[in-house]
């Protein structure tokens, strides 16, 4: 292991106000789901070579659904997992959790 993953992990500056804290949030959010836009045209390509090198014919459909099937599906479940980092890094969680101990 090296010296940086021996480091304790950071908490969360409580000296940044909210608005700064969700406004932070939302660009890790977007600069996550523009790598993974990355992610999913490499995956999807990926699909593409190995169908081809299986020898068999590739019609337009079979292009069609693998781009659409895999595509997609990278991007709705890497974007559902970064919703919950965004929730997490904006304070949604938080508020969450302070208005069920009020109920209490």
């Amino acid at each position: 292991m090296t010296d940086r993953q021996m480091e304790p992990m950071a908490l969360p500056d409580r000296t940044v106000s909210p608005l700064e804290r969700k406004v932070q949030a939302w660009s890790r959010f977007r600069r996550l789901m523009l790598w993974m836009v990355l992610v999913a045209i490499a995956a999807v390509v990926a699909a593409i070579a190995y169908l081809k090198a299986q020898g068999g014919p590739l019609p337009i459909h079979m292009l069609i659904a693998t781009i659409a099937g895999v595509g997609f599906t990278v991007l709705i479940g890497t974007g559902l997992m970064g919703l919950v980092f965004l929730s997490a890094g904006s304070g949604h969680d938080q508020d969450a959790a302070d208005s069920t101990k009020e109920d209490r």
